[in-house]
C-alpha cells in the first residue's frame, strides 16, 4: 500500500508509540499529513509562558484536542485570558491557573458555561481567594474531581465558602486547601461528609482545624487514602517549654485508617506514639511517608513504622537531623520496596550511607542528599568495593561543600544507569570530574552544575544523550561553551545565567551547533547584549525562551 494511501488512524498508532511533544517535532515536519496528525495528538500545552500568550489564539485553534492547559509559567496580566480559552472551544479534562494574579469571576462564568465537563482545577498561589470565587467554582464546575486552591496571597475564604463547596460537588476526589487561614474544623467535617468520594486531602497551616476536628472527619471518612497536614509547633511557656501533647482522639483515629497510602506530616510536632497509630491503620497498604522537618519523634517511632509498612516506596526524612550512618543501615533492611528517599538536610550522613542505599534497596530509583556531610568517608563505607545498582536514575547532592571528585567518581561507578544529576553549589567538584562522570554513566541527560565554580570542559567524545545543562554562577567562558556546542548537540535548555565571562561569540556557537535548543537562558551575562539576543530570536524562531541580559521575561 502506498505510503499516501495509509489511514491517518494508523499513522496516529504509529506516532503516539513514537511518542509526544518535542518527539515528534520531525516527523511533522515530512508533510502536512504528518503535521495535521501530530497535532491532532497533542492533548496538553505545559510550557505556556509570557512570550506564548500572544500566540494562544492559534496553538488553541492548532491543536483541537487539547485536554489539558498549564499556565504555571505565565506570570503576567492578561484580562482576556480566561474569556480566550472559553471561546476555543475545547472540552477540557485540566486547567491549570498557578500563580496567577487574579481570577476574575465573570471569568470563571465563562468558562463553566463552556466547558462545565472540567476535571481538574488548579490554581494555588493566585493573587486572592474570596467565598465568591468558591461558590462560583461550585455552580460552574459540578463535575470536579481535584481542586487546588491552596495558598493564595490573599486569603479570605471562609467556612461558608468551602461548606458551600462541598455541598454542591459530589464528585470531589483530591482537594487542596493548604493556607486559608480562616477555614476551621467545621470546613473539614463537611468536605469529608458531602463529598462521598473524598479520597484525598491537603491542609497545611490551616491551624483553625484543630487535632479534635481533624480526628472527627477521620471517623466520618476512614476511606482517606491521602492525607497531608501539620500539627502546629506550638510550645507551652514555662520551665523547659514543654511541648504541646497529641490528642489521644487522634491517634485512635489513625488507627481507623485501614486504606492510607500516604501521609505527609512535614514540619509538624508529632510522637511516636502517633507513628505507632500510623503503622497500625496504614499497615501494608502505606507507600509514601513524608516526616520532613518533623520533630518530638525519635529513631524508635520511625524505625516501628518502617518495620510495620515496608510497602512504602516514598520516604522523605528531609532534616531529621538526629539520623546517623548507622540509622540508615538499620533503617534499610525495611526499604526493599522503596524507589525514592530524600534525605536532605540530615546534617550527620556522610558518604556511608549513600552506598548503605545502593547496596540494600534495590528498586531505588532516586536519592536526594542534600546538605549532608556527604564527601567524608564514614564508618563501613566499602571504597571501591561497591555493589552496582543500575536502578538508579535520580541522584541530588546540591549544596555539599565536602563532596570531592574521588567520592563522585564512586558514586557514578556505583550508578552507572544515571539519567540526572544535581550538583548545584558542590564548589569542590571539578570539569575534570564531571566528564568523568559523563564518560561512565552515559545516559545522563539533566546535568545541573550552577554555582560550582567551573570553568572547563575537556570533552573529547560525543554527548548528544544531554538535554538539560544547567550551569549558571559557573566559571565557565567561551572556550567552554565551545567545546558544549560540539560534543552537546542534543541539548534542549542550557542556562548560563549570571556566567560573567561568557561573551557574544561563545553564545553564538550554541545556538548555532545546538539545533534542538529551546530555552537558553542568558540573564545576567554582562558581555552579552539585548541587541544580540533580539538578533538570535529572528534567526531562531524555534528557540522559545530566551532570557535576556537585562531579566525580561524572566523565567527562571
Amino acid at each position: 500500500m502506498p505510503v499516501k494511501d495509509f489511514p491517518d488512524e494508523c499513522w496516529e498508532s504509529i506516532f503516539r508509540f513514537l511518542g509526544h511533544g518535542r518527539h515528534l517535532e520531525s516527523v511533522s515536519m515530512v508533510c502536512k499529513q504528518f503535521l495535521s496528525i501530530t497535532n491532532r495528538l497533542q492533548l496538553s500545552l505545559t510550557t505556556i509562558h509570557d512570550q506564548t500568550i500572544p500566540l494562544l489564539p492559534q496553538l488553541l485553534l492548532r491543536f483541537s484536542r487539547l485536554k489539558a492547559l498549564d499556565f504555571t509559567h505565565y506570570n503576567g496580566y492578561h484580562h482576556g485570558l480566561l474569556h480566550q480559552i472559553a471561546q476555543s472551544g475545547l472540552d477540557l479534562d485540566l486547567l491549570n491557573l498557578s500563580n496567577q494574579r487574579t481570577l476574575p469571576l465573570d471569568g470563571l462564568q465563562e468558562i463553566g458555561s463552556k466547558m462545565s465537563n472540567l476535571k481538574a482545577l488548579i490554581c494555588p498561589n493566585i493573587g486572592s481567594l474570596h467565598d465568591s470565587h468558591l461558590v462560583v467554582m461550585a455552580y460552574c464546575f459540578p463535575f470536579l474531581e481535584e481542586l487546588d486552591i491552596s495558598f493564595p496571597l490573599d486569603s479570605q475564604a471562609t467556612d461558608f465558602g468551602v461548606m458551600r463547596l462541598s455541598s454542591m460537588i459530589e464528585n470531589l476526589r483530591k482537594l487542596n486547601i493548604s493556607g486559608n487561614h480562616f477555614i476551621t474544623d467545621k470546613s473539614l467535617f463537611s468536605l469529608c461528609q458531602n463529598c462521598m468520594s473524598l479520597e484525598e486531602i491537603s491542609f497545611f497551616t490551616c491551624f483553625k482545624i484543630t487535632q479534635v476536628g481533624i480526628a472527627s472527619a477521620i471517623r466520618i471518612r476512614p476511606s482517606l487514602v491521602s492525607i497531608s497536614f501539620n500539627i502546629e509547633k506550638k510550645r507551652i511557656h514555662g520551665p523547659g517549654l514543654t511541648p504541646s501533647t497529641i490528642d489521644l482522639d487522634l491517634i485512635d483515629a489513625f488507627r481507623t485508617m485501614k486504606r492510607l497510602t500516604v501521609i505527609d506530616l512535614s514540619n509538624s510536632f508529632i510522637s511516636d506514639e502517633f507513628l505507632h497509630s500510623v503503622a497500625e491503620g496504614g499497615g501494608l497498604m502505606l507507600k509514601r511517608l513524608i516526616l520532613q522537618d518533623c520533630c518530638n519523634c525519635t529513631f524508635s517511632g520511625i524505625s516501628f513504622v518502617l518495620s510495620e509498612c515496608q510497602s512504602i516506596q516514598c520516604l522523605d526524612l528531609r532534616k531529621v537531623d538526629f539520623l546517623t550512618d548507622q540509622c540508615i543501615t538499620k533503617l534499610s533492611i525495611f526499604l526493599q520496596n522503596l524507589t525514592s528517599i530524600n534525605l536532605s538536610g540530615c546534617c550527620q550522613l556522610t558518604n556511608s550511607t549513600f552506598f548503605t542505599l545502593t547496596r540494600n534497596c534495590p528498586l531505588l530509583s532516586e536519592i536526594k542528599m542534600e546538605r549532608t556531610y556527604i564527601g567524608v568517608e564514614g564508618e563501613g563505607d566499602p571504597g571501591l568495593d561497591f555493589v552496582v545498582n543500575l536502578e538508579v536514575k535520580k541522584v541530588c547532592l546540591g549544596d555539599n561543600v565536602l563532596l570531592n571528585d574521588a567520592s563522585l567518581v564512586k558514586f557514578a561507578s556505583t550508578c552507572p544507569s544515571l539519567q540526572v544529576l544535581d550538583l548545584n553549589g558542590c564548589e569542590g567538584v571539578s570539569g575534570e570530574c564531571v566528564v568523568e562522570i559523563l564518560k561512565r554513566c552515559c545516559e545522563i541527560r539533566h546535568l545541573h552544575l550552577a554555582y560550582t565554580g567551573i570553568e572547563v570542559f575537556e570533552i573529547d567524545f560525543e554527548v548528544s544523550q544531554l538535554e538539560v545543562l544547567n550551569l549558571s554562577g559557573s566559571r565557565i567562558e567561551d572556550k567552554a561553551l565551545s567545546i558544549i556546542s560540539r560534543r552537546c548537540s542534543g541539548l534542549v535548555l542550557l542556562n548560563i545565567q549570571s556566567c560573567w565571562h561568557v561573551t557574544e561569540k561563545g553564545v553564538k556557537e550554541v545556538v548555532e551547533n545546538c539545533r534542538a535548543l529551546k530555552e537558553l537562558n542568558l540573564k545576567n551575562c554582562r558581555l552579552v547584549s539585548d541587541d544580540f539576543v533580539a538578533r538570535v530570536g529572528i534567526s531562531r524562531p524555534s528557540l522559545r525562551t530566551i532570557i535576556t541580559p537585562s531579566g525580561v521575561g524572566d523565567y527562571y
